[in-house]
């Protein structure tokens, strides 16, 4: 029990790791995606929305104390992903179209959620590439609101459908001894 204990420890600190890496990389970039929650729902889908969750907000509160502290409150968006994707993957088979449909999900959930913390942390802008549609929409007489929420959208659609495939794909890619229900049964 020690040693399943430490292993999904390990895995979770990697996935911490991965998170923040990821979320560098594409701000630095200035692409239109987050990939700061792919370490969250890989979590999620192994050790379930507990784990998830947990992976979520630590690495929302490691890059808030390490890069930027405007980073933690978006932890609620992140405990948010990991919570989700759990109870999905408890309730259904992580599949291909579980994960495309979880990603949807995620979709909404993550811009009503981020959506209101971005207004009030940044005035709504994202640092992507989709912020000259949020002055666009604000500059024809859109409410702040939706000229931050329908950028999110966007910027979410291709991140969080994109995220749950790649861990799909990156679950069916690993050898069977890591299988889920071998790499964590009693025999370890």
């Amino acid at each position: 029990m020690r040693d399943k204990k430490l292993s999904i420890m390990i895995f979770c600190a990697i996935a911490i790791a991965l998170n923040i890496v990821l979320g560098i990389i594409t701000s630095s970039l200035k692409l239109p995606l987050y990939l700061d929650t792919i370490g969250t729902i890989f979590v999620a889908v192994y050790f379930g929305p507990w784990y998830g969750a947990a992976v979520g907000a630590v690495t929302n509160i490691l890059t808030g104390i390490i890069f930027n502290p405007k980073d933690i409150p978006f932890l609620l968006v992140n405990v948010a992903v990991g919570l989700i994707v759990g109870f999905v993957a408890k309730k259904f088979k992580w599949s291909l179209v579980s994960s495309i449909v979880t990603g949807i999900v995620l979709s909404i959930v993550c811009p009503l959620i981020g959506t209101p913390i971005g207004i009030w942390v940044y005035g709504g802008l994202t640092g992507t590439g989709t912020d000259f549609l949020f002055m666009w929409l604000q500059k024809v007489g859109n409410s702040i609101f939706v000229s931050s929420f329908i950028p999110k959208i966007i910027n979410n659609l291709l991140d969080k459908i994109g995220s749950c495939i790649l861990v799909w794909g990156l679950i069916q890619a690993l050898p069977k001894q890591f299988a889920k229900d071998r790499l964590f049964s009693n025999n370890m």
